[in-house]
Parts: C-alpha cells; structure tokens; sequence
C-alpha cells in the first residue's frame, strides 16, 4: 500500500529568514514528510530583499533538510495549499500578540480549505525576540547579527542594508 506523503507549509515573508524561523521549519520537517517554506507577499509590507532573494537565502539555510523546499507565491495561501494538496499549514508563535492574527488567518484558510490544518509551534526561548525587522534595523546600524540569522546569509544581508559585515 501507497502511503501518501504528509505535506506541509511554512508560509511566511521571510525578509529575511532568521534563527527562529529556521527553528520552526527544522520541527516541522520532523513532524512531516515533506515541507514546503513559502514566501509570500505580504501587501502591508515593503520587503527589502525581493522575492527571490528570500528563496535564495532560505534554500541556502535548509540546504540540509532534503525534506524541506522552497518557493514563491502570490495569492491566497489556500489556493496554493490545496494545489499542492497539504495537510497543515504550519506557523510559529512568539508571543500571545502573534496569536491574535494567526489564529484569524488560522480561521479564514480552514474555510477557504478546510484539509488543511493549521499548526502552531511555539518558538524556543531564545528566539523569542526575533524578528526580520529588528534583523534588518540591527544590521542597518552595523551592529552584530550572527547569533540572530545562519552564518551562511550574514554577508548577503550586510551587503544589502547593512554597514559591512560582522
């Protein structure tokens, strides 16, 4: 008997990818068989790397999870989950203010597709903080972001917004 593949999405705008949005693709990639890390457009933000940069960047940083694949997107999450057939959509959570909105969203795509589910991983302690944003104003500053994002895209960020490399 064919057992059908548990896929999963990471969706996200991912501007750039950090240490905790890697923490969360790592766990989902042991609770699935395949994951999929969508990039996304969000219309409320203004992105500095372009999308393809942030796929980039994010296929260099799980380049050691042959379960894990990136790609790009621009619509309803839905719609790309039910194209590719997923069962869960997978979002990490910093803090109680990040679950007001994801469980909205969390609401809207059941609707929209009601196969997938969506699953909320709670950050590790230590990426509680983090954010792309605060990667992007640390970096823009000169200061150090190598405990923040993979050493692997540090010099692609400083040479994109930051003062040089760290």
């Amino acid at each position: 008997m064919n057992k059908v593949k548990k896929v999963a999405i990471c969706p996200g705008s991912f501007d750039p990818v950090t240490n905790g949005h890697l923490d969360i693709i790592h766990r989902a990639a042991e609770l699935f068989d395949e994951v999929i890390v969508l990039v996304l457009t969000n219309t409320s933000k203004t992105p500095v790397f372009t999308k393809e940069e942030r796929v980039q960047l994010i296929e260099r940083a799980t380049a050691d999870l042959p379960q894990v694949t990136v790609e790009s997107f621009d619509g309803l999450l839905a719609d790309y989950a039910k194209e590719k057939q997923a069962v869960a959509i997978v979002k990490g959570l910093r803090a109680m203010s990040d679950f007001e909105y994801e469980f909205q969203m969390a609401l809207t795509n059941r609707k929209l597709y009601p196969e997938a589910e969506t699953v909320f991983l709670t950050t590790k302690e230590e990426h509680m903080y983090l954010s792309s944003s605060l990667v992007r104003q640390v970096a823009g500053l000169g200061g150090d972001i190598s405990d923040f994002v993979p050493a692997c895209i540090v010099p692609d960020i400083f040479n994109k917004i930051g003062k040089g490399v760290k």
